[in-house]
């Protein structure tokens, strides 16, 4: 699936003759932003088969005497939030969502990849009703679950229209162990991020990120400035900071001590 953003006249050309060398040369550096904005060969990509409409109905009030007959009623307490800077909501739209809808997502794509995929949602009038009020692009934010059972309590969306840069922490997926000279020697790998964020266009949001571990010996190491992303990614912590270390000696040589 290629996805790219429709441009529209950016604000840097309003102020340009049209046809000047100014107006041209900004005009081919947006159009090399917008082909940016496009999933490329190589780089995992949301597997289609969780595309899912998360259906949801409106909520007047909140609290938690009303939290709790939602949840008795087998909803999940919501909110969708403007996109502000990509971390922070705005104006906020209280909805309920439904607890076995959610619960299913999270078990089949797992918490972190939960988070770090976007959804429709659509909201609709009533409970039961054919009547759409809205339907908007949302990543989840963040989703709290019962300490017990794994229930969903709560579910914080925020907004991610197109063009919107949304901060993100994606899972890291590790390959290559079964051929890691370290690891083939008897050394442990030490898992030292599981997910990494990023500021991303909503767009092309990652669903994970391959850690390539296959040429790992015992003592090296992989850092955050060696995953492998899409350019218009931006890192959001230290290049320098580790991901994941092979770590030890060989086990002979550590039975021997």
């Amino acid at each position: 699936m290629l996805l790219r953003r429709v441009t529209t006249l950016p604000k840097t050309l309003q102020n340009l003759r049209l046809f000047s060398p100014a107006a041209t040369a900004a005009l081919a550096l947006d159009h090399s932003l917008d082909t940016q904005l496009t999933y490329l060969p190589g780089f995992p990509r949301p597997d289609p088969k969780y595309a899912e409409t998360i259906l949801a109905v409106p909520r007047s009030v909140s609290g938690k005497s009303i939290s709790a007959k939602e949840r008795k009623a087998g909803r999940v307490p919501s909110i969708i939030f403007e996109q502000e800077d990509g971390q922070h909501g705005g104006n906020k739209r209280l909805v309920s969502v439904q607890t076995n809808q959610i619960r299913k997502l999270v078990t089949h794509l797992g918490y972190s990849f939960f988070l770090s995929r976007l959804f429709d949602v659509e909201v609709r009038a009533e409970i039961g009703s054919d009547e759409v009020i809205e339907k908007v692009r949302a990543l989840p934010r963040a989703i709290h679950l019962h300490s017990g059972t794994d229930a969903p309590l709560n579910v914080t969306f925020i907004r991610a229209p197109p063009g919107a840069l949304l901060k993100v922490d994606i899972p890291l997926v590790f390959i290559g162990d079964d051929v890691s000279p370290g690891l083939k020697k008897g050394a442990s790998l030490n898992t030292i991020k599981r997910t990494v964020k990023f500021l991303c266009p909503a767009e092309i949001i990652p669903p994970y990120i391959e850690v390539d571990l296959s040429q790992l010996d015992i003592g090296q190491k992989l850092v955050m400035g060696d995953l492998k992303v899409h350019p218009a990614l931006k890192l959001i912590k230290p290049k320098d900071e580790p991901i994941v270390k092979i770590a030890g000696g060989r086990v002979s040589d550590q039975q021997k001590k």
